[in-house]
């Protein structure tokens, strides 16, 4: 496994092959179509992301020190951007995620490139992701 500086710098490199951000959203349509089945009867109001316009189920477990994530959303450009972070962070310790600033959003320019609606279903998804990994530090 890429350290997680190596996978930022991935994500980084491949949104920087696209000029335009309608590229940009079909790779993150992409991303989405690739993320694993998630079963219909995990999709409880437990595992809802609060925040999010779109319907986006967040599942997580932990393996020795390592988190692992599993996601689906209703909205497919919603389910790129959940599947762009777990790409990330799935496997990482709860240490490296809680110490992480998630600065390659920023670099990659998604939250701008956003409605305010996904801009803000974005920052749920990233709040939820660093209170799974503080719950288990």
């Amino acid at each position: 496994m890429n350290t997680l500086k190596e996978a930022k710098e991935a994500v980084i490199e491949d949104f920087s092959m696209y000029d335009e951000w309608l590229d940009k959203y079909e790779y993150l349509i992409d991303l989405g179509k690739k993320l694993d089945a998630y079963p219909e009867e995990a999709k409880t109001d437990d595992k809802l992301i609060k925040g999010c316009q779109s319907r986006v189920w967040l599942d997580w477990s932990l393996s020795g020190s390592r988190l692992y994530f599993r996601a689906d959303s209703d909205a497919i450009i919603t389910k790129g951007i959940i599947s762009l972070l777990i790409g990330v962070y799935s496997g990482r310790t709860s240490a490296e995620i809680v110490g992480d600033d998630f600065s390659f959003i920023d670099e990659i320019g998604l939250k701008e490139n956003l409605s305010p609606t996904r801009s803000n279903g974005l920052a749920s998804m990233i709040a939820t992701i660093r209170g799974v990994a503080a719950q288990n530090v």
